[in-house]
């Protein structure tokens, strides 16, 4: 089998490292396409060994990225062609048709109540992703949640295939030498309690409450904030302004498998930490949550699919709290005073393995080519 994955840029975040994760994983020649944006995952991609196209789209409105990328995809001899992210699936489901390839796999990574990928859902962003979707075999939910809310959009149900976002368990498993190594590096205080936040730093995920839940803590607390984005400059005026500016450390995008890129990577930040906060109130799976666990690290969390759709006891380490910065300097004391933890791996990381999610998505991508060789089925869906 041969694929073509299409997602709209290869920039650093959750969806764009997923996709490289799983395609050391997938037992199938795998090529992609980036509508916009190549960045530095596209970098790792061919580091990978990973054939990567740059289709040079100019914005949402460049018509003239379609028939571009019709040639692409008929050119590639592709028996199945997978989108990822709200652009690319707009364009890629009717691009894989018009080339002649029947099984179109779509990944939604990012639905939320309120908005997708940072954008309003309006009417229009909602009757323009249904009226692509049609086109496509089978969507993916990386989450119970997400399938949920696509349900509630009219995605017809029997469409609908849950496959989770998937973590390398190996490389974040706890490692002491390496946090020892990781926080020397990174200057931090023997005896520095470390809070960690993961993400982009957009409004969304509330980074400036992890400032202000720092600000009223004991002076032995620590910020490590892990990622890149609009709201840097501002979340850094915020840690001035809080008076906390020099327990509050930048570390800027930090790749999941760098493959030697500078600076420690996101497993090593990980292993510095002593628990990870997450207070974004509206998330479609809660990656760094899942990542933070399979550290061995207690969470703290406004919102986590990944976690509430699994039973209690399968993340004990993690715990939901409501709230502002009061809410979660309370919860942060009480982690804290509640002692150290081991640093074992829970059951809701392993049922996150990268290896069981990229099974289940070849068993959608099987359903997908056979269902579109199969004229009895062609049939019946045009009708």
């Amino acid at each position: 089998m041969k694929a073509l994955h299409i997602i709209t840029g290869l920039g650093i975040g959750g969806a764009e490292q997923q996709l490289r994760l799983l395609l050391r994983h997938l037992p199938v020649e795998c090529e992609v396409v980036a509508l916009t944006n190549p960045g530095a995952v596209a970098d790792g991609l061919v580091a990978d060994g990973v054939r990567v196209h740059h289709l040079g789209m100019g914005g949402n409105r460049d018509l003239s990225a379609l028939p571009r990328l019709v040639r692409l995809i008929r050119a590639g001899g592709y028996d199945l062609v997978h989108t990822h992210l709200y652009r690319a699936c707009v364009y890629g489901r009717p691009a894989a048709r018009l080339a002649g390839v029947r099984a179109v796999v779509a990944t939604e990574h990012s639905l939320g109540d309120s908005q997708m990928e940072g954008r309003p859902l309006t009417a229009g962003v909602r009757a323009l992703y249904l009226a692509s979707e049609r086109l496509g075999s089978a969507t993916v939910a990386v989450s119970a949640t997400v399938a949920d809310r696509l349900r509630r959009w009219g995605v017809p149900a029997p469409r609908i295939e849950v496959v989770p976002n998937g973590v390398d368990l190996a490389r974040f498993r706890f490692d002491r030498s390496r946090r020892h190594h990781t926080r020397r590096r990174l200057g931090l205080p023997e005896d520095a309690y470390v809070v960690g936040g993961i993400g982009r730093l957009a409004p969304g995920k509330r980074f400036d409450v992890l400032i202000r839940t720092i600000a009223r803590l004991p002076d032995d607390h620590w910020l490590l904030l892990v990622g890149e984005g609009p709201e840097s400059s501002v979340l850094r005026r915020t840690a001035h302004e809080a008076g906390v500016a020099e327990r509050v450390l930048f570390t800027g995008e930090r790749p999941n498998v760098p493959d030697g890129s500078p600076g420690p990577d996101l497993p090593s930040l990980t292993a510095a930490m002593d628990l990870l906060v997450s207070p974004s109130p509206e998330e479609s799976f809660g990656l760094a949550v899942v990542e933070a666990l399979a550290s061995g690290l207690p969470v703290l969390y406004a919102s986590c699919p990944a976690v509430e759709d699994l039973p209690p006891r399968a993340a004990a380490a993690a715990r939901r709290v409501r709230g502002g910065p009061e809410a979660y300097a309370r919860a942060v004391a009480e982690v804290r005073a509640a002692g150290p933890r081991p640093r074992t791996v829970p059951e809701a990381a392993h049922h996150y393995s990268i290896t069981r999610s990229a099974a289940r998505l070849m068993d959608v991508y099987a359903a997908a080519v056979s269902s579109s060789s199969s004229p009895s089925l062609q049939g019946a869906r045009s009708s």
